[in-house]
């Protein structure tokens, strides 16, 4: 179960006069960091790796939530629990259960007895439109949903369109103790009404509970190549896509973050603010400190007024988010010291200016921290953090080294030629973090993983960016239209598709305007057709066309009716002009 498998180092070639990307100069900061070029993965399941860790640690808290804490010993108890019910209500080899939750423990314990079983997890936000996730369930074929309570209206009025045949639902304070339990139902919890005669919704402690009927085998052997986790991504439209990433995947993500920040190390902590339905918190926050000992301190929700509470309180060793958390940190009133546990802090999401990452180290300092915050870039289709910068390295637009056994190259956009260093180009990957695919969208796959000359399999991100002087990586932009609101990508071609859907509007744009804490958010311009005047009917309508196929995040915060829009040269929609606009009132 346990044999090595590794990506295949491609041979050398010589440099050419103007160096190019697949010379690997970044090997340097390596060696300076005792960083080994080449890692080998086991060619195991996800959930073996988190039973190694255990065996090892057994002892260490492997989660805390407001408190309530959990070792790895008694994680794994859980997990076996959770992959008996599984098994007791049905759930086979290669089924997909999706998971529509935020950090809870019930959440990373069924992600964890989801592999144990050898079925696929598939991991949706539980703020997406009751559109959306009829879609997701329907294209992982998933016959079982575990859901948080808030939610649970949406998933139920898909039960028979999505042919559900089991719905999990689970309360936020599920995974407190007992006396938390009490005070936060006492205090908090809006109860949810249940169907009384419904047998295929069960509440989570009764879905547990059941496990013990279930005498049966329930860990199957899973490898490298199994696929494990379908997370959804814009691709390169804009409409949702299904990543499909496998335990490989998923195993490779940890084991070369642990390999590039020498703080990770056992009995640290994490504070777990990035969701496990999105990529960079599953891996980054979730799986790799479980496969190495750390504790996950699990926040379900993010709040502004709450960050210092939850910083004092967790006291946490690493930092991992978005750049508007890292906003909302330097304008948390701290004490000098209570931020003396934090040893690394890391960003990916979004670019981060400087700026911010100025002001951001000058706040660590000024609380006791002698950490200094480093830049992640990854995607989706990467299995989250493919990139991240060397310690002490804060150039403009550096996203840094890429991650072991992973190689980059710059081509020229909508080809496969190389470009040489210092030349801006799309960035290309390729390596053990590359996903298997889209699932049933063989077109889409076929537009961004390409085999190229050298043979190797390469991942075309979508994104602009060149090889610097020194070795590293630098951002420049994005090909496609996308707008970031809190760490969230959004896509306003999609939400134009579905405004321009109405019987009224002629055209639409979305831009991306700015916001004090979630970064940006979106705006709708919209033409309507002759005959049609604007009014506050017609706005109700687009909304509440949009709040039916798009999660509340990305939702347009305004609404501005124009006669035309500014166009380019050729007729096209000049939507950088409407930025600027908007930049300058």
């Amino acid at each position: 179960m346990n044999k090595k498998v590794s990506a295949k180092k491609p041979a050398d070639k010589k440099p050419k006069k103007s160096v190019k990307t697949n010379s690997r100069p970044w090997f340097k900061y390596y060696k300076e960091d005792n960083i080994p070029e080449k890692l080998e993965f086991p060619d195991c399941s996800i959930v073996d790796m988190i039973i190694q860790t255990a065996e090892k640690y057994p002892d260490n808290v492997a989660y805390s939530y407001y408190g309530h804490k959990v070792t790895y010993k008694n994680f794994v108890r859980k997990i076996e629990k959770a992959a008996r019910a599984l098994k007791n209500y049905g759930v086979k080899e290669g089924d997909r259960v999706t998971i529509c939750m935020p950090n809870t423990p019930e959440g990373i314990t069924m992600v964890y007895a989801v592999n144990m079983v050898g079925a696929v997890c598939n991991m949706v936000h539980p703020l997406s439109s009751e559109k959306e996730l009829e879609y997701y369930i329907k294209v992982a074929e998933s016959k079982y949903v575990l859901v948080i309570d808030a939610v649970f209206d949406k998933i139920y009025k898909l039960r028979d369109t999505a042919g559900l045949e089991r719905i999990i639902v689970v309360r936020p304070s599920d995974g407190l103790g007992f006396l938390k339990q009490k005070l936060y139902r006492l205090l908090h919890i809006k109860k949810v009404r249940l169907p009384m005669n419904d047998g295929r919704v069960v509440l989570w402690e009764d879905f547990i509970a059941n496990s013990y009927f279930y005498k049966g085998g329930y860990h199957e052997e899973r490898g490298g190549d199994d696929l494990a986790i379908i997370m959804y991504s814009g691709g390169t439209t804009g409409a949702p896509k299904a990543v499909m990433l496998s335990n490989l995947n998923i195993n490779a993500e940890s084991l070369c973050d642990a390999t590039m920040i020498r703080q990770i190390v056992p009995g640290a902590n994490v504070l777990s603010i990035l969701p496990l339905f999105h990529c960079f918190g599953l891996g980054v926050c979730i799986h790799t400190p479980l496969c190495k000992g750390m504790e996950c301190n699990l926040i379900p929700a993010f709040s502004h007024k709450l960050f210092a509470d939850i910083l004092r309180k967790n006291t946490p060793s690493f930092i991992v988010g978005v750049p508007t958390l890292f906003e909302a940190l330097i304008n948390t009133k701290l004490g000098p010291n209570d931020l003396e546990s934090v040893t690394a802090v890391i960003c990916g999401g979004d670019t981060l200016n400087s700026t911010l990452r100025d002001k951001v180290n000058e706040f660590l300092a000024a609380h006791g921290s002698k950490a200094k915050i480093r830049v992640g870039y990854g995607l989706t289709e990467g299995s989250g953090a493919v990139c991240l910068s060397p310690e002490d390295s804060f150039a403009d637009g550096i996203i840094g080294a890429p991650m072991p056994n992973m190689d980059f190259k710059i081509v020229k956009p909508d080809t496969k030629k190389e470009l040489p260093q210092g030349e801006d180009g799309e960035i290309c990957i390729s390596g053990p973090l590359v996903m298997m695919g889209y699932l049933g969208d063989e077109e889409e796959t076929n537009k961004v993983i390409k085999v190229h000359d050298d043979g190797k399999v390469w991942l075309h991100t979508g994104d602009i960016g060149h090889l610097g002087d020194d070795g590293l990586i630098y951002f420049g932009q994005r090909l496609k239209r996308i707008i970031i609101s809190s760490g969230y990508n959004i896509y306003p071609t999609h939400i134009e598709s579905i405004i321009n859907s109405h019987e009224a509007v002629e055209t639409s744009i979305v831009i991306g305007i700015d916001h004090p804490h979630k970064g940006q958010v979106p705006k709708a311009f919209i033409v309507l057709k002759e005959g049609y005047k604007p009014n506050k009917r017609t706005e109700r309508e687009i909304r509440e066309l949009l709040e039916r196929n798009i999660p509340i995040y990305a939702l347009p915060t305004a609404y501005e009716f124009r006669d035309e829009l500014p166009k380019t040269l050729v007729g096209k929609v000049a939507f950088k002009k409407l930025e600027n606009e908007e930049k300058n009132k």
